[in-house]
Parts: structure tokens; C-alpha cells; sequence
């Protein structure tokens, strides 16, 4: 046994010489590369120079600088459109600035409203005497109303059945004497309006004793069952 222990270690070590040694890769190459790069002695100037030379001819990074006039702070007053209202809202036909060729005064251009209101349709009617109630006190003024959105986001609770829109306007309506003052107010506004006219209704007086009066005309027979 002590004879083939030395046999066996020096087989061991001739086959572990006897291999060819590895060829480095190509990646190797770069590594030994950056590395004698970085070792370079006194190279804190010329690794400065090209921390800078890279930040020069770097095309990545980009610094946006504002304006000089404008604070960061201040919202932009020149904007055109303005979705104040809803993120549905429509597009104005035409902005009010003043030079419509109506006399009416344009209160649009001073009014401070969201200019997407100039887009929305508003309807002019007059409200009809309630069901429950016999009196006409409602019915004498003139309504405006705004007309819903297309998709004014509408949804309802599933569990409570809460109802709510996404449009600041919806139920928001105002009251005025006249027609024409509803419809004076709406050019000024830049609004586009239509006008519902009431159904009047044409109450006859009725008699009991109108029954037995003479009828020159041939008599109305109801017939029954």
C-alpha cells in the first residue's frame, strides 16, 4: 500500500499538468483593458477630462430651462381652451373675443367663465304647472337649463343607487322674467340656445245647464253598453 500511494499521486499530477492551458475570451480582453485604464498612475486629471469629455457628448441627458418672463409657479393666462368644467366637454364652434358683429356686448371675454361653456347648448322654456299642485306660481317665469353631456361619466351606486355626473352643470339652471331676457342673456354668454314654447292649454267653461239649451245642429248621441 505504501508502494502504490507515490504511483497513483504522480499519475494524478501528470494528468493535471498534461492539460492545455484555456484560451482567454474576447470579453477578457476589455476587462484587462478597463482595468489597466483605471490603474493608470497619476490619471486623476485625465479621468476628470473624461468624465467631462462624456458629459459633453452625452445626447441622453437634457436640461429644460424655463423662461425668464414666466415663474414656475404662474399658470398660463394665454391658453385658449379651458376644461374647467368637465374632461367631456365639448369644443366652442367660435371663442367670444370681442369682435362679433352682434351689438349685444360680449360678457364672455370678462366673465372669468371656462370658455368650453361656450360650446354647451343650453334650452329656454317655461315649466309646467306641477301634477300635485293646482296653483301657476311656478309656471310664470322662463327656465334656462343646460343639456346634458354625451358622455358625462353618469353612474349609479349599485348598492345605495347614488346618482352622480361627472358635469359640474347638471341640474344647475336659472330663472328669468321674459323670454327675451333669457335669450339676450345667452347671446351675450356665447351660448347655443333653442327655445321651447309652452303648450297652452284652452280651458272651456262647462255648465250643467248647457245640457237642456236648443241645438240647431243635430243632437250627439253618447251610447252606452
Amino acid at each position: 500500500m505504501s508502494l502504490f500511494r507515490p504511483r497513483s499521486s504522480l499519475k494524478l499530477y501528470k494528468a493535471a499538468t498534461s492539460f492545455p492551458t484555456a484560451v482567454a475570451p474576447a470579453t477578457s480582453r476589455c476587462i484587462s483593458q478597463i482595468t489597466s485604464w483605471w490603474s493608470k498612475p497619476g490619471s486623476e486629471s485625465d479621468f476628470a477630462d473624461r468624465i467631462q469629455s462624456t458629459e459633453d457628448k452625452s445626447s441622453l441627458v437634457s436640461q429644460e430651462s424655463t423662461p425668464d418672463p414666466f415663474a414656475t409657479h404662474q399658470p398660463d393666462y394665454s391658453a385658449r381652451i379651458d376644461h374647467g368644467t368637465s374632461t367631456f366637454s365639448p369644443v366652442p364652434k367660435r371663442v367670444m373675443d370681442g369682435s362679433e358683429p352682434e351689438e349685444n356686448v360680449a360678457a364672455a371675454v370678462l366673465s372669468g367663465a371656462p370658455v368650453d361653456l361656450q360650446a354647451r347648448q343650453v334650452r329656454i322654456y317655461r315649466p309646467a304647472k306641477t301634477a300635485t299642485q293646482s296653483g301657476t306660481w311656478h309656471s310664470h317665469h322662463w327656465r334656462m337649463d343646460w343639456d346634458i353631456l354625451q358622455k358625462g361619466h353618469r353612474w349609479e351606486n349599485p348598492l345605495m343607487g347614488w346618482q352622480s355626473t361627472g358635469d359640474s352643470l347638471q341640474g344647475t339652471h336659472l330663472n328669468f322674467k321674459t323670454k327675451e331676457d333669457a335669450i339676450l342673456f345667452a347671446q351675450k354668454q356665447g351660448y347655443e340656445y333653442f327655445v321651447q314654447e309652452p303648450n297652452e292649454r284652452r280651458i272651456v267653461p262647462k255648465a250643467y245647464a248647457n245640457n237642456f239649451l236648443h241645438e240647431p245642429k243635430p243632437l250627439k248621441h253618447i251610447k252606452t253598453k
